[in-house]
């Protein structure tokens, strides 16, 4: 019979497209302590040249794989200790392919209380049930009366009893549960009621006091919406199975009866068998399977919002780096002043300062003096200005000081503060900057975050950022787990600077926990800056290992070994070198000579060790060293005079940048402290079925005003060239709505001025688009 570990490896083979062979070297070197980023990156001749993603497909499926192995071995041994495995019944758990399917199978021997099914059997019912379910010709009552005894008094009883027996065996069949549950899935509705008197409190689920459609078409944000209301008590959530069926036998019925061959031609076993078939229906099987959908619902939900907050995430932390210039941060604020922070290229803290320019001071002649004063003196080339309340504001004094500067002038750009004021109270930012008020380090890391949003978003927990869709509703678990690998995939996918890089971004590198990127950062403060990537061989309790894992994720640019600076890996050095003598050339010298380094045949290269994919990447590499798998800077130029929701019109041009994009659409800063909502049906003039193939977080892209709805504060807008008409889209979606209370709870943290979320932040559906999607 197919071993465990047989079957994991075929399943995933065929689930990523690979050869058993390949999954089976990828498993080796996964739990031998290999990271993901390293395998895929340095490994790729032993793995077949497995990419990323599948790797990560693969980790994943290994751990379900693995559970579902190991709750087959624990079912087999309960049943064999039962005395009930029979090598049919085996093979049958053999070849289950899902937790379900294997929790189908299992249930007739699962430990349960006693049912009445059991004391019917202890009654010694169970042949009569036999008899009937085998002999349609007889009648159940005259069977019945040789039942009658002490324990059972009359005939009801003991039909009553034989009832219960075949409606368990029914309910208790994997084959029909299995059937069962497809067609359910395939044909159930879900339905959504409002909760009499919960109609004020829970406003903003408007759109599922009476809703109903098909349960295998819900898309996860509606889902969640509802499970949302069901949750605080404001919704009643139910699965509706072939209630608009007319027929006298419904066909989850019919399911049941053919199952079991019940002719149903009017005999009294037949009559007797239907009624059993509909209480197993009714009392077990509807239950049972409503249970399974509703966690079908929630799991597959939860599924697509982690997918669409992992997939924001990796563009915020991939979005282009204005890179290492001197750069003014402020922190907008309207009481409490403007917090200022400069930093140097690095990101060195060099000065800060807080300026009064609105009211209640109204000190404008004053703030406009004081950066002025910081601009010239540091050289400042970037003015980063956090999007929260005031940014406007803020940006609008910033560009008459900038109008008053001599050329060279600073260039202003808005960027997003999400999670600013959560990173500013951690124990991290304590750590980092514990001389530096609260209130002044979420101007350092708006600075920073101009400079490097990597460097400075993996200083914040994933969830604080707020690119996600119901984030709060989902498995915290499985959502940390999925987030922290696409954290791991970027920073790696960058590479980290390690004589500049932070304790956070270095405990993100392949085989550097935080323990070790802490002494790392204590090494280099006591001894300096590292010369090549094998001085931190020297740090305490970083071996070899280590070392191999995270060394090509590590760059030191101008060190004394010039290929410390590449993705290289330190083991392929000999084969680098081997390259650069093939030319006859110096290594500083060959790299970037694209003419020459693509006049080389690979093929010349390979070795014993290392095959053409290793060949073709140190090539690439020398071509263009340390190279930015980011894109190139820009920001979006906000509209003068455009500075509140108020001053909207239908029909008006802007830019602005793309901040999330959910499944039904994208949201857009366009600089009035209110996202906009591009609906997916707005995207483009064509069909668009998924946003995120248009566009992701951190594009800037040129949008037209649709509608705006003061009142709600949603703002409606459009990507399409043509200028068609909308439907009517007044009505937001309260799915959206709803989950934008996912970034509440962050504001509510901030020990700063907060800045204004109203409900239109993840808000701005469009209500009857969607309902006619």
């Amino acid at each position: 019979m197919t071993s465990g570990a047989d079957r994991i490896l075929r399943t995933i083979a065929s689930e990523i497209r690979a050869r058993q062979e390949q999954v089976k070297v990828a498993i080796g070197l996964l739990d031998e302590g290999a990271t993901v980023p390293f395998v895929a990156r340095y490994r790729k001749e032993a793995t077949g040249g497995l990419d990323d993603t599948q790797l990560r497909q693969l980790e994943e499926r290994l751990a379900y794989l693995r559970e579902l192995e190991a709750r087959r071995v624990s079912i087999l041994d309960t049943i064999r200790s039962q005395g009930k495995l029979t090598a049919g019944l085996e093979a049958k758990i053999a070849i289950a392919v899902a937790k379900s399917e294997l929790e189908d199978i299992y249930l007739p021997f699962r430990p349960k209380r006693r049912t009445r099914a059991e004391m019917a059997r202890e009654r010694g019912l169970e042949p009569l049930a036999d008899a009937i379910l085998a002999d349609r010709t007889t009648t159940p009552a005259e069977l019945a009366k040789a039942y009658v005894s002490e324990l059972v008094p009359d005939i009801k009883t003991a039909l009553d009893g034989a009832r219960d027996i075949l409606a368990e065996t029914f309910a208790e069949n994997a084959s029909l549960v299995g059937q069962l549950r497809s067609y359910v899935k395939a044909h159930a509705m879900l339905c959504s009621r409002i909760i009499p008197g919960k109609a004020e409190a829970g406003a903003k689920f408007s759109d599922y006091f009476d809703h109903r459609e098909r349960f295998a078409n819900t898309p996860s944000h509606r889902a969640l919406a509802m499970l949302r209301g069901r949750n605080e008590d404001i919704l009643s959530l139910d699965i509706e199975i072939d209630a608009e069926s007319t027929s006298a036998l419904k066909p989850v019925e019919q399911m049941i009866t053919q199952h079991y061959g019940i002719a149903l031609q009017g005999g009294a076993a037949d009559v007797f068998l239907l009624d059993a078939a509909r209480f197993a229906w009714k009392t077990k099987l509807s239950v049972h399977l409503t249970l399974d959908l509703m966690n079908d619902l929630r799991e597959r939900a939860e599924a697509e919002a982690i997918h669409v907050f992992a997939r924001n995430l990796k563009d915020l932390l991939l979005a282009a780096p204005a890179g290492a210039r001197p750069t003014m941060g402020l922190d907008p604020g309207i009481r409490t002043g403007v917090k200022v922070a400069v930093v140097d290229g690095t990101g060195k803290l060099l000065e800060t300062a807080a300026v009064y320019p609105f009211q209640p001071r109204n000190d404008v002649v004053g703030a406009g003096a004081e950066l002025r004063r910081l601009i010239q003196k540091h050289h400042i080339e970037l003015i980063a200005i956090g999007n929260g309340t005031a940014s406007r504001e803020t940006d609008r004094l910033a560009a008459e000081v900038i109008a008053a500067l001599p050329a060279p002038k600073p260039v202003k750009v808005v960027v997003s503060e999400a999670g600013a004021s959560v990173y500013s109270a951690s124990a991290k930012a304590a750590a980092e900057m514990h001389d530096l008020d609260v209130s002044l380090r979420g101007a350092v890391s708006i600075a920073r975050r101009l400079q490097d949003p990597l460097a400075e978003l993996v200083k914040i927990d994933p969830k604080a950022i707020g690119v996600g869709q119901y984030q709060h509703d989902v498995n915290q678990t499985r959502l940390a787990r999925t987030l922290d690998a696409v954290v791991e995939d970027a920073v790696n996918a960058v590479g980290v600077d390690l004589n500049t890089a932070s304790a956070s971004l270095l405990s993100r590198v392949s085989g550097l926990s935080a323990s070790l990127a802490d002494a790392i950062i204590v090494h280099r403060d006591q001894k300096g800056a590292f010369t090549c990537r094998r001085d931190i061989l020297g740090v305490a309790r970083l071996g070899p290992r280590a070392f191999e894992l995270c060394a090509g994720f590590l760059r030191i640019p101008n060190g004394s070994e010039p290929l410390d600076a590449s993705s290289v890996h330190p083991e392929a050095y000999g084969l680098a070198r081997k390259i650069v003598a093939a030319c006859s050339r110096d290594v500083r010298s060959l790299m970037g000579d694209v003419t020459t380094l693509k006049s080389l045949d690979p093929s010349q290269f390979v070795d014993e060790r290392f095959g053409l994919p290793t060949v073709r990447d140190i090539l690439l590499e020398l071509e263009k060293p340390g190279r930015d798998p980011r894109p190139q800077f820009k920001t979006a130029t906000f509209t003068e005079g455009v500075q509140d929701i108020k001053d909207l019109k239908p029909g008006l041009m802007l830019e602005g940048t793309v901040t999330n994009v959910a499944n039904f659409g994208a949201f857009i800063d366009i600089g009035v402290h209110q996202d906009g909502l591009v609906h997916v049906s707005q995207l483009a003039d064509h069909f668009v079925k998924d946003p995120s193939a248009l566009v992701k977080a951190g594009d800037v892209v040129k949008v037209r005003v649709v509608e705006v709805d003061l009142k709600r504060k949603r703002i409606a807008l459009s990507m399409r060239k043509d200028e068609a008409p909308l439907q009517r889209a007044t009505a937001a979606s309260n799915e959206v709505a709803v989950s934008n209370a996912n970034k509440k709870p962050v504001r509510q943290q901030s020990p700063r001025q907060p800045k204004s979320m109203p409900e239109g932040a993840l808000g701005a559906a469009l209500s009857e688009a969607l309902r006619r999607k």
